[in-house]
C-alpha cells in the first residue's frame, strides 16, 4: 500500500480504538447523568415533607398539582437514573429525563445562572444520549446483537471491521 494512502487510511477511517474510546464516554456520561438525577431524588424522598412544600410554594409545574408533581418528580429521579446508568432503554429514557429536566429549570423562578448552567449542560449530555444511545457499553447493545442477529441485522461495528 502506497504511504499516502495509508495515512489517509489512519487518519480518515474510525479505528478500533476509537470505537471503544466512544462506548467508554457514553458510559461516563450515563453514570454521571445517573447520579446527579438519582442523588435528587433520594434527597428529596428522604425529606418528603419539605419536598411537598416545596412543590406547593416554590416549583411551579405547569398542569399538574404540587402533590402529583412532586410524587411523580421525585419517582422519575429514583427509577429512570439507574435504568440509564446501565444502558437500558437508553434512548427513550434520555428523552424523558432531557423533558424533565427542562420541565425543573423552567419551573423554578428563582433558579440562578450557575443553576441554568447545570441544567443546559444537563440538557445537551441527555440530547446527546438521545440521539446516539449508550454505546457498545450498555445493556441496549448487549440486548440488542442476538435479536438482530435473529432478524438479519448486525450490531454496530467499527468502520472497516477493525
Amino acid at each position: 500500500m502506497r504511504p499516502l494512502a495509508r495515512l489517509s487510511e489512519c487518519v480518515f477511517a474510525s479505528p478500533r480504538w476509537l470505537h471503544y474510546g466512544a462506548g467508554l464516554l457514553f458510559a461516563g456520561i450515563r453514570f454521571r447523568l445517573a447520579y446527579v438525577f438519582f442523588a435528587a431524588g433520594v434527597i428529596k424522598a428522604q425529606s418528603w415533607q419539605t419536598t411537598l412544600a416545596l412543590f406547593a410554594d416554590e416549583y411551579h409545574v405547569p398542569l399538574l398539582s404540587p402533590t402529583i408533581a412532586a410524587y411523580l418528580g421525585t419517582g422519575i429521579e429514583l427509577v429512570l437514573p439507574p435504568l440509564l446508568a446501565l444502558g437500558f432503554l437508553t434512548r427513550p429514557i434520555a428523552f424523558a429525563l432531557f423533558v424533565f429536566n427542562a420541565v425543573a429549570a423552567t419551573s423554578y423562578p428563582d433558579i440562578s445562572e450557575a443553576g441554568i448552567k447545570d441544567h443546559i449542560y444537563w440538557g445537551v449530555l441527555l440530547a446527546v444520549l438521545a440521539l446516539q444511545g449508550g454505546g457498545w457499553l450498555s445493556l441496549d447493545r448487549l440486548l440488542a446483537a442476538p435479536l438482530l442477529r435473529r432478524f438479519g441485522g448486525t450490531p454496530s461495528a467499527p468502520a472497516n471491521g477493525r
